[in-house]
């Protein structure tokens, strides 16, 4: 097989993957930390709520997730048009991880000694100048390493959109992988999600060491 033809064709799927990649985490990370306040939240039918969202999201498949946002508006709610594919993947994609997020900062959050708060109180720092200065670089430190298990997961789970037709590195691998009859597209597509999950690896690794002042 030509990989010089090969690979602009990977290429441009890679694109659509870190696309994925990186909208997910534009918008499921700060509606994770909205969602932890939600769950910390001491309104009972808040909390309940909220659970319920976090345990659906956890407890069905990403897959089952994606097709049902691309599929109920026509389905459901009788819409002329299913929505755009690629933005049904960004919002399943976004509101998944969203879930598993909103989990992680809450252990965070959560473990930072409640003497912290009260000292920050006497030294008169408000709950905004408490979070900001004393809560959130501890929870970062705390976090960083549980959020970089889910960040290399998302990276192959962009795989998934291929179930809506999106394509992405995984979908075009396995249309050339049958079009020219030779497992070769899918082993290069493996050494792209390779070498993408390497480099977020490394880039935690540095996020990790520069937080290591707080040890």
């Amino acid at each position: 097989m030509d990989l010089t033809k090969l690979l602009p064709i990977l290429a441009e799927g890679f694109l659509v993957s870190i696309k994925i990649f990186a909208l997910t985490l534009l918008f499921s990370i700060p509606l994770g930390f909205v969602v932890s306040a939600l769950k910390m939240c001491k309104i009972p039918p808040v909390r309940w709520i909220i659970n319920a969202y976090i345990l659906i999201m956890r407890g069905t498949p990403l897959i089952l997730q994606i097709m049902f946002i691309y599929f109920a508006p026509t389905m459901l709610f009788k819409a002329d048009a299913p929505p755009d594919r690629f933005w049904a993947v960004i919002v399943a994609f976004s509101i998944n991880y969203a879930a598993y997020f909103a989990e992680i900062f809450r252990g965070g959050i959560q473990a930072v000694p409640k003497g912290q708060f009260e000292a920050a109180q006497i030294l008169g720092f408000n709950k905004m100048q408490t979070f900001f200065k004393i809560t959130l670089p501890q929870v970062i430190k705390t976090v960083l390493p549980s959020i970089g298990n889910e960040v290399i997961t998302l990276v192959k789970d962009t795989s998934l959109a291929q179930v809506i037709a999106v394509s992405e590195l995984f979908a075009l691998a396995k249309k050339q992988a049958s079009t020219q009859f030779s497992v070769m597209p899918l082993f290069v597509a493996g050494v792209f999600y390779f070498v993408f999950n390497w480099l977020v690896t490394l880039l935690f690794d540095l996020g990790e060491k520069k937080l290591s002042y707080y040890k």
